[in-house]
């Protein structure tokens, strides 16, 4: 199998979940406004298919090929670099120009922290990608893709479409065009691709690190889901009955039961 074949076959996957984020502004051409009520089960839906996919696609998978130690480093080392990023957005400094200090800030802070977000998924799509040609999967285009990655990818791409709302409520209070909140909310995700490139070369030149690769993108998605989008929900939920609780549970179980059939075909 061509190599720069592959590597572009699996941009185009990490490209389709960088794409799904635009999804998530597209409500905003047909109403004003989101309820908070529908946006706390978006968020609820997006954590239990991350949390799915995290379980019963990378873990299992890294589980098969390495030992349970070398998947807990990896999850360590997903958790740090999350950690980092974070640390690393947090500390910058911004000139706002034509914006308002704080309106300026709190838009940077919410692209850069989803786009932060959007790296380790894409090495998540990465990882999944490392049997691409092999025998067991599903011909594709003319590739055998193995059903991982197509687990992933339409896991990702799903958990995707809430991020593109998220992104796009602020831009919408700052009178943003619709079609600028589609663009940003891809914009966010446009690390997807990069990190499937960066993830699937890796794994396939050092096949002895896939592991510690699927370890990295379980752990910094699950650490996004409990560190991020859970407290999102919640907070959005404040003002709903019993703190937008039963939204978010609600929302959790949509995930998944949207991702566990696929995880078992």
């Amino acid at each position: 199998m061509d190599q720069l074949a592959a590597l572009v076959f699996v941009f185009i996957a990490g490209l389709i979940t960088a794409i799904a984020t635009g999804i998530g502004a597209l409500p905003f051409f047909f109403v004003s406004d989101v309820s908070d009520r529908w946006n706390v089960a978006l968020w609820g839906i997006a954590s239990g298919i991350m949390v799915s996919a995290s379980l019963f696609g990378l873990v299992f998978e890294g589980l098969a090929n390495g030992t349970p130690l070398q998947l807990g480093i990896g999850m360590l080392a997903g958790v740090v670099l999350v950690l980092v990023a974070h640390y690393v957005i947090e500390g910058a400094e911004v000139n706002p120009q034509k914006y308002e200090r704080a309106d300026f800030k709190k838009l940077l802070m919410i692209l850069g922290i989803l786009t932060v977000h959007s790296f380790p998924e894409g090495v998540a799509v990465g990882v999944s990608f490392a049997d691409l040609g092999l025998e067991g999967g599903v011909e594709m285009l003319g590739f055998t893709v193995p059903l991982l990655a197509v687990f992933m990818t339409i896991a990702i791409s799903i958990h995707n479409i809430p991020e593109g709302l998220a992104i796009s409520i602020p831009l919408r209070t700052m009178n943003v065009p619709n079609w600028k909140l589609v663009w940003w909310a891809i914009f966010s995700s446009l690390p997807q691709p990069i990190g499937a490139v960066i993830a699937f070369y890796f794994v396939r030149v050092a096949r002895e690190f896939l592991p510690f690769g699927f370890g990295f993108a379980a752990g910094a998605m699950v650490f996004l889901v409990l560190t991020e989008f859970i407290p999102e929900a919640l907070e959005l939920g404040e003002r709903l009955p019993r703190g937008g609780k039963v939204e978010l549970l609600a929302g959790l179980v949509a995930g998944f039961a949207i991702m566990v059939p696929l995880a078992f075909i």
